[in-house]
């Protein structure tokens, strides 16, 4: 009886094996298995899914003439079973170029379709990355071809977004804000700590954020998601990455490493990476006035201005920098899911190099400018509930601190005493976030948000001949205060399977105190405070009027609070001009209006289209101003003009954004990007001016070849000229950085690159990428920039995944 028993199992195993087939799905250029792929078919009316090997079970669609093959971000399939069985049950799904099904975070906090916002958004994903090899998260924003970046020293970059920057862009890590209450209108730099070795996807909304973002979001959103901890799905796993990448242009010397280690109920992620960046070349063709002809060296505390050998190497840029990411992720039920996540970034000293080209009397000003190190660490924990109930289907607490510091040191050609602030910031804030589907129709998404953030100031002199310390004043206030309270609610009625109206408001509460030490200067206040709120809305809907074709509108309102930066801050801003605090200061709202097309031609073409007009009433500006009665004061040794940061102007942006995706053939892609923003700002004579982070027309044209093994990116990156007339006044006073017409008057040239990237896999485990930036070898500076950028740039690089 055992022996017939054991025959009959051996024989159902294999009619088991005989009749039962699997399939395998691929990605048709990385070879990689793809999860998720839903097969279908409505005659036998079956369907079924692949697994994490891209599996899945075919025996029930022996019969089946029509195998419907779907999933988001690839091309669909049409294909007979008979068709998959000649392919030895081996299927490549191609992935698209453009699609409207693709899966976004930012709009909402959580995950909604590309076709269903009212807003432009800018998506750059982790193979993105790995084919650009940017140095830093700056550089991995200026590749998406619709943010301008800015860049003051090597070690910076401060994005410029539809005629907006600084404060009034948000930057976000993991949706925790990183702008804090020293972020200031003049160009930050505070995306480099950010590592771009560690970022998994990177969206960036277009146009303001502030119903669900806040204050500061009036220009756009960055959103960075760095690596997140993958549980095991059956069996306990490790995997990780290690990456050593080199450039010629400052000798560019970069380790990554990432570990991930997974179990079904915890996961860890761990990552480092160490840079170090010698001096910058910049190209040899182009302006004379970009070139460094000399600068200052200091031996034995005398400065002696030293000629440069090569004019093209931008003496005292380079610096280094340390990257840490660590995640801890514990899952105990299918409902909870917790993670812990500790970012710490640093750098070397570096110089400020626009500073360090300034010149008095034709001689070079500054012995000494540069930074302290810029540290930045966060705690984050982030706890996520996904067991519905009456009031959400998902919730999700977010809590974090944050601690900047940053110091700046300077001194005066053949001075013997060097200035130094230091300031840090502690930011503590906390989120609880909810989405309620109420039907197939109507879905909510809500929350609350606490800020606070303390602002700590010093100021001293040292003496180079004695090494004493002296107190002088300080950047900011010491001790400050400032704390936000908000609430929001996002509705989405999904009125037919066309038109989605999407809606939103928010309220927001402002606190400020700041004390001011009039030890060194006569203030004609000694505290200030701000208790103010704002209420901010916006109104969109999207319309498909086809698969292909979907159309979109929105409206909103934003604003940004004034912060201890706008409000108590002494330094000189531009030669010969000095910023004193101002105790008046109101919060400047923004009205925006957009509308968009996303269109797809065939299978081949893709369009995307927007237009945008944003007005600012009462905008935060620097003016001059009167202190103590007095329109100039003595700083630093020297009679300066007085100005303040004001609301004393109307702003207007308006622009149009475009984005061209041609699949030429299956293997071979073009696309190409351009923007055109004009800003105007009114002056306290009623005229008006250029808007200072107005880019000028910028964009690219890429043309893509892709094949199971080679991915090679041929690009033109291209910026159009701004005459003299057309600079904002606070650039014409910046004479040093720009290059000068035919008048002697400072303007931006046009400028091209043209550069080429390639990957190459060998197999699973290793990738080789390189490629030369700016092959023409063009000297050229980027609107508004400190540092000329790159000349010819070699960059080789070798990846190794386990």
């Amino acid at each position: 009886m055992s022996k017939k028993l054991f025959g009959l199992l051996c024989f159902q195993l294999f009619s088991f094996t005989l009749f039962s087939q699997n399939v395998t799905v691929l990605d048709a250029f990385s070879g990689e298995p793809i999860e998720a792929v839903t097969l279908n078919s409505n005659h036998p009316k079956i369907a079924t899914v692949t697994n994490s090997k891209g599996e899945a079970t075919l025996t029930d669609f022996k019969d089946a003439k029509k195998i419907y093959i779907r999933c988001l971000g690839f091309e669909t399939q049409i294909i007979s079973y008979n068709q998959i069985e000649k392919n030895n049950f081996t299927l490549y799904l191609n992935p698209e170029n453009t699609s409207l099904n693709e899966v976004i975070i930012s709009t909402s906090k959580w995950q909604e379709t590309k076709k269903s916002i009212p807003n432009s958004i800018v998506t750059f994903k982790m193979k993105d990355i790995q084919l650009m090899n940017p140095q830093t998260s700056a550089d991995l924003l200026n590749n998406t071809g619709k943010v301008f970046v800015q860049k003051s020293q090597l070690g910076g970059g401060s994005p410029m977004i539809r005629g907006f920057a600084t404060n009034r862009v948000l930057l976000n890590v993991d949706g925790i804000r990183m702008n804090n209450a020293i972020f200031r209108s003049g160009n930050i730099q505070n995306v480099v700590s950010i590592d771009a070795n560690s970022i998994q996807n990177t969206e960036v909304i277009l146009g303001p954020g502030t119903v669900i973002y806040g204050s500061d979001a009036i220009g756009g959103v960055m959103n960075f998601y760095t690596f997140e901890p993958e549980y095991a799905k059956e069996h306990p796993f490790y995997s990780g990455n290690a990456l050593s990448r080199w450039s010629s242009a400052n000798n560019e010397k970069t380790i990554h490493f990432d570990l991930n280690v997974g179990t079904s109920k915890w996961a860890f992620v761990t990552s480092a990476t160490v840079s170090d960046y010698e001096d910058l070349r910049m190209g040899k063709h182009g302006p004379r006035a970009y070139t460094r002809p000399d600068f200052v060296q200091t031996i034995d505390n005398v400065d002696e201005i030293q000629t440069n050998n090569n004019p093209n190497i931008q003496v005292e840029t380079g610096y280094s920098q340390i990257n840490l990411l660590q995640k801890i992720a514990f899952k105990p039920n299918e409902y909870w899911n917790f993670i812990y996540a500790f970012h710490y970034s640093t750098t070397s000293d570096f110089n400020r190099y626009d500073q360090l080209l300034r010149r008095r009397n034709d001689v070079l000003r500054f012995a000494e400018w540069y930074y302290g190190p810029q540290e930045w660490t966060m705690h984050h924990l982030k706890i996520s509930h996904s067991k519905p109930n009456k009031w959400f289907d998902k919730a999700q607490f977010n809590a974090s601190y944050q601690l900047f510091e940053e110091s700046r040191h300077n001194r005066n050609l053949n001075a013997t005493l060097r200035n130094s602030n230091i300031e840090n910031v502690g930011a503590f804030s906390s989120n609880f976030d909810f989405i309620k589907k109420i039907n197939d129709k109507h879905k909510l998404s809500y929350g609350v948000e606490y800020i606070h953030n303390k602002v700590n100031s010093e100021g001293f002199q040292t003496s180079l001949l004695t090494d004493e310390r002296e107190a002088i004043p300080s950047r900011y206030p010491d001790g400050s205060n400032w704390q936000s309270l908000a609430t929001y609610l996002q509705y989405e009625n999904k009125i037919n399977q066309k038109f989605t109206f999407q809606s939103g408001f928010r309220f927001n509460q402002i606190w400020l105190d700041a004390t001011f030490d009039s030890s060194f200067v006569d203030y004609p206040f000694e505290k200030t405070t701000i208790n103010t709120s704002a209420f901010t809305g916006s109104l969109g809907f999207t319309y498909l009027a086809t698969d292909k074709t979907a159309l979109f509108f929105n409206t909103g309102t934003a604003f940004r609070s004034p912060n201890i930066d706008d409000i108590g801050k002494t330094y000189e801003s531009t030669p010969g001009n000095v910023v004193v605090p101002n105790a008046n200061l109101e919060y400047e709202y923004a009205y925006n209006f957009e509308v968009g097309i996303l269109q797809k031609i065939a299978q081949s073409v893709a369009l995307d289209l927007t237009g945008f007009y944003t007005i600012v009433e009462d905008a935060l500006v620097r003016r001059n101003f009167t202190f103590n009665g007095a329109t100039t004061i003595i700083f630093q040794g020297e009679e300066s003009n007085v100005q303040a940061i004001q609301n004393a102007a109307k702003a207007n942006v308006y622009g149009i954004q475009a984005g061209l995706n041609i699949e030429l053939s299956p293997i071979l892609n073009w696309k190409t990007n351009a923007n055109w923003t004009k800003g105007e700002e009114e002056l306290d004579n009623g005229n008006k001016a250029p808007l200072r982070h107005a880019a000028p027309f910028f964009g690219d044209s890429r043309l893509q070849l892709k094949t199971r093994n080679w991915t090679t990116d041929l690009s033109v990156i291209y910026n159009s000229k701004i005459k003299s007339k057309n600079l904002a006044p606070s650039e014409i006073e910046k004479e040093y950085l720009y290059a000068l017409d035919s008048n002697g008057q400072p303007y931006v040239p046009s400028w091209y690159t043209i550069n080429l990237k390639a990957l190459y896999k060998l197999d699973k485990n290793w990738s080789f990428s390189g490629g030369i930036e700016n092959i023409t070898d063009q000297r050229y500076r980027p609107y508004s920039s400190g540092i000329t950028a790159a000349g010819r740039n070699l960059i080789l690089a070798v990846r190794t995944s386990f």
